[in-house]
């Protein structure tokens, strides 16, 4: 019988590893926002020199969430305080499961006192609704699915338009754009602007280390806006960034977009399994990387591990609370950057014209993620594994350095060289986007998150540093 739900695929695959390791989705895409408008690398650069407009209209979903009992899902299903989360502000999401692993992440925006709206990856989306469904709450929900990978010629409609404009000259655009000084109000904080003659909602935020808002609108104005910021932008220096050069700026700031989603086990899970549609996020996402555990758990993540763990509030009851507070937070694993030796990166680019030596898995620059989620193992000097280098390896022109998002054990000090093994383990998966390929070891050196230095100093206090925050 042909499987109806995640529940039942996952009965008759028999092996949730094997699954996902092998899902032939293929690769994560940006869709509809073209690969480049200038190219990559100096896209890359603009957000540090000048200014850029990011297009985040279509990779996201939109959850709209209202009604007299919308605070009090949010409150129930969030790792963070709500004390604090007053209208017109927005914090980062972070679901996770009755043992305490996470979900996802997004970002949850308060536009009126029982109105909400959630922007991110689906898991989130998608557990956000089944507990309003199951849960008794009083709410009203209208779910916006991200843009399809491949509109094939297709009409593409969404709720909103959305826009970063970044950089170091952002402030300038912004100004011009309001007809004057703008206020730079909190950092994730809400407001308005009018945007040749539309009215957009404003949000203080950043993937580039440098002021700037997203802002977003009606859908219908989505081209009358976007000429309007590159025209008023041009005096200075703004720059379209593309879907190649906007992934790497997660890397830049320090964020992990897209763990596992830990619902594949669990018998207090099992309801929510059988919910999930046979073709939907969870269903067909893909796995890639060196790293293969016995258990589909062994790629479940705590909020530490991703460097959330100054966003667990105890405040108020929340999903796995009792098993966030018996975690062994010093034993743990921590989130850092890896930055890669530059010679191992020319053998593993040169092996692409060795016609007799060892083909590595392919590098794709300036992203080399294969698949949904990543998990590389990372050895130490004797060969035991000492953590993970998980999805979003990217190249940033503004470090001129191939990076990726890592945990480690807690006694793995800043500047250790560790080793990755890059490349999966039997000549590669099933995934439709992986060629035959050999393993080899990259040398990496552990390092700060986020890895740029105007990162760090501009997401002090915000929400992808290890400071504490205002916002959490």
């Amino acid at each position: 019988m042909t499987a109806q739900n995640l529940q039942e695929l996952l009965d008759a695959s028999g092996d949730p590893v094997a699954h996902v390791r092998n899902s032939r989705v293929g690769n994560y895409v940006y869709p509809v926002v073209a690969p480049e408008y200038h190219n990559w690398r100096d896209e890359q650069l603009a957000w540090r020199t000048s200014a850029v407009l990011m297009d985040q209209t279509h990779h996201m979903d939109n959850l709209l969430i209202s009604g007299r009992d919308a605070f009090k899902l949010v409150s129930d299903t969030a790792i963070t305080s709500v004390a604090n989360f007053a209208v017109d502000r927005a914090k980062q999401f972070i679901p996770v499961t009755p043992a305490g692993h996470v979900i996802g992440d997004g970002i949850m925006h308060r536009e009126a006192d029982d109105e909400f709206v959630f922007v991110g990856r689906a898991p989130s989306a998608n557990w956000l609704r089944f507990q309003a469904e199951h849960g008794g709450y009083d709410v009203d929900l209208t779910i916006d699915r991200r843009s399809p990978n491949f509109p094939l010629g297709s009409a593409v409609t969404r709720e909103y338009w959305r826009f970063q404009i970044q950089g170091p000259r952002a402030w300038d655009v912004i100004e011009r754009l309001n007809g004057g000084p703008l206020e730079q109000i909190k950092f994730f904080a809400m407001d308005w602007i009018t945007v040749d003659g539309v009215r957009a909602r404003t949000l203080r935020h950043g993937m580039a280390g440098a002021p700037g808002l997203e802002i977003w609108g009606p859908y219908e104005s989505y081209h009358r806006v976007r000429d309007f910021i590159l025209e008023q932008g041009a005096e200075f220096g703004i720059v379209p960034v593309g879907a190649r050069a906007y992934p790497p700026a997660a890397v830049e700031s320090g964020w992990v977009p897209a763990p596992l989603p830990a619902i594949f086990t669990g018998d207090e899970l099992r309801a929510y399994r059988e919910w999930l549609p046979v073709d939907g996020y969870e269903a067909t996402l893909s796995v890639a990387g060196s790293y293969v555990p016995e258990s589909i758990e062994g790629y479940y993540l705590s909020p530490w591990e991703l460097g959330y763990g100054n966003f667990v509030k105890f405040d108020h009851d929340f999903i796995g609370r009792s098993a966030l507070e018996a975690y062994d937070v010093e034993n743990g694993r921590k989130k850092v950057t890896l930055a890669w030796n530059p010679d191992d990166v020319k053998r593993i680019l040169g092996s692409v014209v060795d016609v007799d030596g060892p083909q590595y898995k392919f590098l794709d620059l300036p992203l080399a993620n294969y698949g949904y989620s990543g998990y590389d193992a990372l050895l130490d000097a004797d060969g035991n594994q000492v953590g993970l280098s998980l999805n979003n390896v990217a190249y940033t022109a503004n470090e001129r350095r191939v990076l990726s998002m890592g945990t480690v054990d807690a006694n793995v000090p800043e500047g250790a060289e560790l080793r990755l093994v890059w490349g999966e383990p039997d000549g590669g998966s099933g995934k439709v986007n992986v060629e035959r390929h050999e393993q080899t070891e990259v040398r990496v050196v552990v390092s700060p998150t986020p890895f740029s230095a105007v990162a760090r100093a501009e997401y002090q206090g915000g929400w992808r540093t290890a400071y504490a925050s205002s916002n959490a």
